[in-house]
């Protein structure tokens, strides 16, 4: 999510600080360029770089050019697997980040939000199970309040998604948020138990109760990994338990889960909000599980120096009246 504006920088001193020093090159940037410079080493290419400042790819090439020449330095060098930065540009990356923190809390803080008229691209971090639980209605919310803005939404492991949240490739993250770093705040959005889902007519359809655990393992399963191992929260729960399952196919997202589960008789355990989504798309059914399994939680994460910060303020506030909704049709 971007704040572009004109400010004047001949009265901010960005040398007068506690971050770490700047080079002196970089006092002589008008801020536009800093900001542009700023989101160039954090995205590592032009075009995603174009799209988080809501310009055009030539006008950020441009900028990147003018970039070069005044720090004398290429920045962003063309590799095997894309762009890689300069030592120098990783050099710079800290420092400008602190720069911009300032910026942002002293001036970008104040500035009025219109999400009615704001062009901002809102980027989301989700494991998949969100993606098909709550990304739909959360895209509903912008078309409706916001229908110049996009969603652009990342599914990324813990480790991956934190570190798109500290280079601020991402604005906020949805899934988890135990331990924390110091710059980084979190929020509890809801807690769900886990279901069985089945497809119509499979033999644990006709329970009209809660499933026992051994008629939830008697059938083959499918899982859905993200990062491509066989096991996830579900796993470690019955692990508690001394229990295993047996994966019979697992992938990496939801894409295929209908097909798979309506095609023979392989179950799927899922969060409440995922299952309900799927039995109400495909014609599937869902089944409850012993509650001894426990539930699991969703957080969202976001960087504290954006705390106040009005877009990031409506963005958050946008996810929560999702998950209220959500949470009065569970």
């Amino acid at each position: 999510m971007s704040d572009i504006c004109q400010i004047d920088t001949e009265n901010i001193d960005i040398h007068k600080t506690d971050t770490p020093p700047v080079p002196q090159s970089l006092a002589d940037l008008d801020f536009n360029l800093l900001k542009t410079l700023h989101v160039l080493l954090s995205e590592q290419q032009v075009t995603r770089a174009a799209q988080t400042l809501g310009r055009s790819q030539p006008a950020v090439s441009n900028a990147l050019h003018r970039l070069r020449e005044a720090l004398d330095d290429d920045l962003l060098v063309r590799g095997a697997g894309g762009f890689t930065l300069t030592p120098r540009a990783e050099a710079l990356k800290a420092p400008l980040r602190e720069v911009m923190a300032i910026v942002e809390t002293s001036v970008l803080k104040t500035t009025d939000f219109d999400p009615r008229s704001a062009t901002d691209v809102l980027r989301i971090s989700a494991p998949d199970r969100l993606t098909l639980a709550v990304v739909p209605s959360l895209a509903a919310r912008l078309q409706r309040f916001a229908p110049k803005m996009s969603l652009d939404v990342t599914t990324a492991d813990r480790s991956q998604a934190l570190a798109m949240l500290n280079d601020e490739r991402i604005d906020l993250l949805l899934g988890w948020s135990e331990d924390l770093p110091s710059h980084l705040k979190g929020e509890l959005l809801y807690r769900e138990p886990l279901l069985c889902v089945m497809r119509r007519g499979h033999p644990l359809a006709k329970a009209r109760r809660r499933l026992s655990i051994d008629a939830v393992l008697s059938f083959p399963h499918v899982v859905v990994s993200a990062t491509g191992g066989r096991t996830q929260i579900f796993d470690d729960l019955l692990a508690t338990l001394g229990l295993r399952r047996r994966a019979l196919v697992t992938v990496s997202n939801f894409t295929a889960i209908p097909r798979l589960l309506q095609d023979g008789d392989m179950v799927g355990v899922f969060t409440k909000l995922a299952a309900r989504a799927l039995v109400s798309s495909f014609g599937l059914e869902m089944r409850a599980i012993p509650a001894e399994l426990g539930t699991v939680a969703t957080h969202m994460v976001w960087q504290l120096r954006n705390d106040r910060n009005s877009a990031h303020v409506w963005l958050r506030e946008q996810v929560r009246a999702v998950y209220r909704r959500l949470s009065r049709g569970a």
